[in-house]
């Protein structure tokens, strides 16, 4: 094992990085915590692995420095939790003069398929002088609960589909600085065709139909290796017709009765504890989410009906039906991902008088965003109904601002609590500003944290 061991690690020594395009995420790195990326499968997170060597590699740091496992690898399969310490055995082997000397930076990919991993990667960070970064997302163990498992001994950074901006980068738009007449109808072109395609990096520029399938098949991945499997569900159907309903119905109301209803209609034994166990694991595998209304009380948020979205819109209309989603639904999913890059923290809300906003964005830093969803105000009465609404909600919350995405319109409104913004969705997402892509090494964070759930991203309300 030792000798195959140091033909893998000189082996990748030798390839070049398959770097694809540069996220806009900063990591930053605390002291004897590893590093963890986590989402769902297919969004780039072995990609952005090499990223962070890349951009090591380009700070001055050797190549023979980067120790890179891919324990999918099926040369690695007689690895046993018991002898995973044969992996610095056969590095230092290789590079004894570095032990204890130079620091060594540790990617492992997938590890988790081996059992008892974590107390390795302790040690790892216990006794030598090393950096260890992580990603997973197999049926063996959800890339959440790798997270899970760390706590208090890593930091988690969340990889999601491109985001409109990095899909701008991928198609090499400048978006930054005042948009010119050609420049704007440039970044509109592009969000027609972020809009069909979405977010998946493997499926961008590829034609409509291969798509879809490419799409259709991360979907059943999903919830068969990382619902199904992982879970050992004896009745997989309950958890794809379930699953299909959910996308068919994104950003509608529902609630555990309600679907376990609908299950049983369908000749399903599900009891109510299985559905709420199955959109539990929807969740952690990052294929869908949650939101609750906004409420002081979780007792009284969890009793009120919740609505449902999916990690990625165009994900929705590959494996829908196609009969009950509708572009306003897709669009409030769209704004909806936009908002969970800058926190985990979202709710739906409604006033007092029974009126909804769609979402209410809670930040630490920031104070909390309204953003009501319209595909157009063009209608007087769709206008007068989403514009009360908001300045309902924006009275009570004591909030100035308020945002309303619409498909192409765009105005400001003065309501009594403030100003209401209308955007066009375009503008909306380039306004959720994130950082600048990386172009240095991931940076040491001046104190500790045990587990961050979400991206560092800046909000920019222009």
């Amino acid at each position: 094992m030792i000798n195959t061991l140091k033909e893998i690690i000189l082996d990748f020594q030798e390839i070049e990085l398959p770097t694809g395009v540069p996220r806009r995420l900063e990591v930053s790195r605390v002291q004897g915590k590893a590093t963890i990326c986590i989402g769902v499968r297919r969004s780039g997170k072995s990609t952005f692995m090499f990223q962070l060597m890349k951009r090591l590699l380009d700070s001055g740091v050797s190549r023979q420095n980067i120790l890179y496992l891919n324990f999918f690898d099926d040369r690695l399969r007689g690895l046993l939790k018991d002898n995973l310490g044969v992996i610095l055995e056969a590095y230092f082997s290789l590079y004894p003069e570095k032990k204890n000397v130079e620091t060594v930076y540790c990617f492992f990919d997938e590890i988790q398929v081996v059992t008892g991993w974590e107390p390795f990667v302790d040690r790892l960070m216990r006794t030598e002088k090393c950096e260890v970064y992580i990603t997973g997302s197999s049926a063996q163990m959800l890339s959440r609960e790798i997270a899970t498992q760390m706590r208090g001994r890593a930091l988690s950074w969340e990889i999601f589909p491109f985001s409109f901006r990095e899909f701008l980068d991928y198609k090499k738009i400048d978006c930054d600085g005042p948009l010119s007449t050609k420049k704007r109808l440039t970044i509109q072109n592009a969000f027609e065709e972020y809009w069909d395609t979405g977010g998946f990096p493997e499926v961008a520029g590829l034609d409509r139909m291969l798509r879809i399938k490419i799409q259709q098949e991360y979907f059943n991945a999903m919830l068969f290796r990382d619902i199904v499997e992982r879970h050992n569900i004896p009745h997989p159907r309950a958890v794809t017709d379930l699953a299909h309903w959910l996308v068919d119905h994104v950003g509608s109301l529902y609630s555990i009765n309600k679907l376990t209803g609908y299950l049983q209609s369908l000749g399903h034994k599900a009891p109510k504890a299985a559905v709420s166990d199955y959109l539990e694991w929807f969740e952690d595998a990052y294929v869908m989410f949650t939101v609750r209304v906004f409420d002081a009380s979780l007792a009284r948020a969890n009793a009120n009906p919740k609505k449902i979205y999916c990690v990625d819109h165009a994900l929705v209309t590959s494996v829908s039906s196609g009969i009950l989603v509708n572009s306003g639904h897709l669009l409030e999913n769209l704004i909806f991902t936009a908002l969970r890059r800058v926190t985990p923290n979202i709710c739906y809300y409604k006033t007092k008088a029974g009126r909804e906003v769609d979402f209410i964005a809670v930040q630490q830093a920031s104070p909390h965003m309204l953003v009501q969803v319209c595909e157009s105000m063009a209608d007087q009465q769709t206008r007068k109904r989403e514009i009360t609404a908001l300045a309902e909600a924006m009275t009570e919350l004591k909030l100035s601002k308020g945002i309303i995405v619409t498909r192409n319109e765009e105005e400001q409104i003065q309501v009594d609590a403030g100003i209401i913004d209308v955007l066009p969705a375009w503008r909306f997402l380039l306004n959720m500003e994130l950082c600048p892509p990386p172009t240095k090494p991931p940076t040491n964070a001046p104190h500790s944290s045990s587990f961050v759930p979400y991206n560092s991203l800046c909000l920019s309300r222009k």
